[in-house]
């Protein structure tokens, strides 16, 4: 199985303390070069930056088609770790791309590129089981005061699994 991540679901996982989950669920996470840039080269996130360097399950990958990262990014907009995740999941006809941003979202469902985004992921681990309805809520907390954006929809879809599973169990 071919997985390629953007950055934003990497910086998400490591601020919940929950970048495991893609050892447990895809064993190999390839992220393009451009990610592994933006993820280590920030002075001020270096704890982060030294996790992501010696993360064994992630692997670093050169996109061959310079051509059509440029492209794609000029004419959509999005950046060089997004273009380069997106190119490198059509060159290598991965069987998930990890991103969050909804522009890259959208941009990879026209190309029919199979998409999950950190909410997703959070969403599988809860009902397998490996977190619980407070780590859940915990987790999302935590995203919202760093400053991460999460879409409203997914976040009451995820709550609302949550909320019927818990009814379901009681």
């Amino acid at each position: 199985m071919i997985v390629v991540s953007d950055t934003t679901p990497l910086i998400s996982l490591l601020k919940i303390d929950q970048l495991n989950l893609l050892s447990h669920y895809f064993h190999e996470v390839w992220i393009p070069m451009a990610v592994f840039e933006e993820l280590v080269s920030n002075p001020r996130f270096e704890e982060e930056a030294n996790q992501i360097k010696i993360c064994p399950f992630l692997n670093v990958v050169k996109v061959e088609n310079e051509k059509s990262v440029h492209i794609l990014q000029r004419t959509t907009g999005l950046d060089r770790g997004e273009s380069e995740a997106i190119i490198l999941s059509d060159e290598f006809c991965a069987d998930l791309l990890l991103m969050d941003e909804m522009k890259g979202r959208q941009v990879a469902e026209q190309l029919d590129i199979p998409i999950m985004g950190t909410i997703g992921l959070l969403l599988a681990a809860y009902e397998d089981g490996r977190l619980s309805a407070d780590e859940i809520k915990k987790s999302i907390s935590l995203l919202r005061m760093s400053g991460r954006h999460i879409g409203e929809r997914y976040y009451h879809l995820l709550l609302e699994r949550i909320n019927k599973r818990e009814k379901e169990v009681r």
